[in-house]
């Protein structure tokens, strides 16, 4: 009982739908350590594209977002309850007719609903 009350206060109410073939901006709070030993706090922004969405809205959902950066591809999992998310915005909403987008990590092309 006090495992689903510990669960239910840490949901975020603000969370968008996403789903794979959106574009999203995810604010994501960094701590930093200066030479002098101080801890900042910033906010990192990743855009990309989701390829996948894990656990729905749940405590454990998770969306995997890929984009390219200097021709490289980069792919990262946010949690997206984690206290470190700031907020996560649609960009684009283009919903993509499969429901996991790996073969990108070929070079596919993405096929969209229009």
């Amino acid at each position: 009982m006090q495992i689903t009350a510990f669960k239910q206060e840490h949901l975020k109410t603000d969370v968008p739908v996403l789903k794979p073939g959106f574009v999203v901006r995810v604010h994501q709070k960094i701590k930093d350590i200066s030479a002098e030993g101080k801890e900042k706090e910033r906010i990192q922004i990743f855009e990309g594209q989701v390829i996948a969405t894990k656990g729905g809205k749940g405590i454990n959902g998770t969306v995997m977002v890929r984009k390219i950066a200097s021709g490289v591809g980069v792919e990262r999992i946010f949690p997206i309850h984690s206290p470190n998310i700031e907020k996560i915005e649609v960009v684009k909403a283009t919903p993509a007719r499969k429901a996991k987008l790996y073969y990108t990590r070929q070079g596919g092309e993405v096929k969209v609903r229009e």
